[in-house]
């Protein structure tokens, strides 16, 4: 099924989770701190969030990451070194994230910052800091 012109014009934000390493999150309690009813709350919030997300049609993508990594370039045919470090800062950094497809950044605005309200410890909001940036388009085609 082909997409709307409308649709093909609007706007992808990145929503990107944090470990750590950012700003400090409202309810700042570590993540090995919380306890299993706190923890199934936040997933079951994030899960809930990613449903009416899918049922809205502006979900394009959400995964979390593990905290595991690797570095890795080309250096020449049949040799791609991979390393376990040092990071830039990413490894410990990005938890994981949410790619959404929406009519406007205000648009983008709300859905961050419901994402921010997970509930974390005590049942309270986690109140972290995400980071929303826009996908950038492709550069516009040369006329003939």
């Amino acid at each position: 099924m082909g997409r709307t012109e409308r649709e093909a014009d609007m706007p992808k934000y990145l929503m990107l989770k944090h470990y750590r390493g950012g700003r400090p999150a409202l309810n700042s309690v570590p993540m090995d701190q919380l306890t299993a009813d706190e923890w199934a709350a936040h997933i079951a919030y994030m899960g809930d969030m990613e449903q009416r997300l899918i049922a809205s049609g502006e979900l394009v993508s959400s995964e979390g990451l593990a905290m595991g990594g690797s570095w890795v370039r080309f250096d020449g045919e049949g040799r791609p070194p991979v390393v376990d470090g040092p990071f830039a800062e990413t490894k410990d950094l990005i938890a994981g994230w949410m790619l959404v497809e929406v009519d406007s950044y205000d648009r983008a605005l709300a859905l961050a910052s419901a994402l921010s309200a997970a509930p974390w410890a005590g049942g309270d909001p986690l109140g972290e800091w995400l980071e929303l940036r826009e996908v950038m388009g492709a550069p516009p085609a040369e006329a003939p």
